[in-house]
């Protein structure tokens, strides 16, 4: 093929400074022990401890405190049961509590990978030929939880990428239950998961009015409880409810926070063992405003589900489970509509490529066409997309990755119709990028990997991640790529 795809030598790693509060989770028999030996402290022993965690952690967060009044509050059941009343309890007492249930997790300890970019909305005070962006990245800790952070950058004429000076104080946002739930979609999205007996079913649909909050629900789910005897498996639909319930959701950052210091972590039960593969686009609608999309995996330790999480200033996002048959890993969103339909990239079967269309953003119910299947011995596997496809005047540009002998990852492109992307004009015979001697070596070897591509100064700018470990990104001209695809 002869393609001249520049790898460029600069490098996006972990950084193992960069460490959240988290509450530390003991049992209530552990909780109680612990709480008795620290009230049983003298007060010296007391003054003294909180001291020295002032002393060690309070320049490693923006508010240590209110992170140890949060974490003491959620212990407060357990005092209870112990007999101890809040007002019995001194200030710095609470506080110290707080301490022993907190516990500092290293976000990008294991992996900082699977990066995806969008150009910035800030375009001010730049030189010729820069443009400023911000790259996303699946950073993943201790116990393999996966998160969502940023970094701004700048890249400039000749194609570099420098990254603005990453925040210190890492921030997770004001965590916002209040989305309105329409009743039709929520069980729908129910029956998907979980066919209820029909009893139990009609309960519900008596039970929920026509639009309802996340609240609302939870007394819901309580009175269906308290007035009816269920069955385990109709306990276990009430549990599915409310964790169905809880993957919608808003959140909101601090203004003064950077947007290297904000941090997506799990927040809802469906996503509590990780946020995986957020692949973002920058989508103008008919009247030319401007949202940022990403499509993300949330994994619960046995459950998918694919979100649409959505922003306009990277401070302030909402999240929504999407609906429909594209219930599997990696959809990506077309950056506008095609002849007014929303367009998404999906893999339903895990193996092949896919997409769909819907008059709503997050419900996929029809209009699901298989795209492309593994042809070539590099993708025998598995195919799937590297994020959003972009647009030329060629076509939708789409970078896809694919999995072939000895589990290895390579990335290629395909070129789709722009009236009609069911239809492609062309498709490389043998991959663009491939894992080289020193991009095997990682966290899971032999893998490259992107999740969102740009265009600048006539090149694709490709960041890719190595085998799961770190980062970094490739170019290749635009129109050279684009000529290869046609004559493919």
């Amino acid at each position: 093929m002869g393609l001249n795809i520049v790898r460029k030598n600069i490098f996006f790693k972990p950084d193992p400074r960069r460490v959240l509060a988290r509450y530390f989770n003991l049992s209530v028999e552990r909780s109680i022990k612990v709480v008795n030996r620290v009230l049983s402290m003298s007060k010296q022993q007391q003054t003294d401890t909180l001291n020295q965690v002032f002393r060690n952690f309070s320049k490693r967060h923006r508010s240590v405190v209110s992170i140890l009044e949060k974490n003491y509050k959620r212990t407060q059941s357990i005092l209870h049961g112990m007999k101890i009343q809040d007002t019995d309890i001194s200030y710095r007492q609470k506080l110290l509590i707080g301490s022993y249930f907190t516990m500092e997790y290293s976000i990008e300890a294991a992996a900082f990978f699977n990066p995806s970019v969008v150009e910035d909305i800030d375009q001010t005070q730049l030189r010729e030929g820069e443009k400023r962006i911000i790259l996303s990245f699946r950073a993943t800790g201790e116990g393999h939880v996966s998160s969502i952070v940023f970094r701004s950058a700048i890249i400039d004429k000749d194609l570099n990428i420098q990254l603005d000076m990453s925040g210190d104080l890492l921030e997770k946002p004001k965590v916002i239950k209040s989305h309105r739930y329409q009743k039709e979609d929520f069980v729908n999205k129910l029956l998907q998961m979980h066919y209820p007996e029909a009893f139990v079913l009609e309960i519900i649909k008596n039970k929920l009015t026509e639009s309802f909050t996340y609240e609302e629900l939870r007394r819901y789910v309580t009175e269906i409880q308290t007035e009816n005897v269920l069955s385990v498996d109709s306990e276990t639909l009430m549990n599915q409810i409310m964790w169905l319930a809880s993957s919608h959701y808003e959140m909101t950052y601090s203004l003064d926070t950077s947007i290297s210091e904000r941090v997506i972590f799990p927040i809802s039960d469906t996503e509590k063992r990780g946020i995986e593969d957020a692949r973002f686009v920058r989508f103008i609608d008919e009247k030319g405003r401007i949202t940022y999309y990403a499509t993300y995996t949330a994994y619960d330790g046995f459950t998918i589900l694919p979100k649409l999480l959505s922003t306009k200033d990277f401070i302030h996002f909402k999240v929504l489970p999407i609906n429909g048959k594209i219930a599997n890993k990696g959809a990506a969103l077309f950056p506008r509509k095609i002849n007014g339909k929303y367009a998404m990239l999906c893999r339903v079967d895990g193996e092949n490529n896919y997409i769909a269309f819907s008059d709503n953003i997050n419900n996929w119910r029809q209009d699901i066409t298989l795209l492309t299947g593994p042809e070539y011995p590099w993708e025998f596997i598995q195919l799937g997309n590297c994020g959003s496809p972009i647009e030329t005047d060629k076509g939708w540009l789409l970078l896809t990755h694919s999995v072939g002998p000895m589990r290895e990852y390579t990335i290629s492109a395909t070129l789709l119709d722009l009236q009609d992307p069911t239809k492609i004009i062309g498709k490389l015979k043998e991959p663009l990028l491939y894992p080289n001697t020193e991009e095997r070596e990682g966290y899971v070897p032999n893998v490259v990997y992107s999740c969102g591509q740009i265009v600048h100064n006539g090149h694709l700018i490709i960041p890719y991640a190595m085998s799961d470990y770190a980062s970094t990104y490739a170019t290749i001209e635009l129109d050279e790529l684009l000529t290869a695809l046609i004559e493919s």
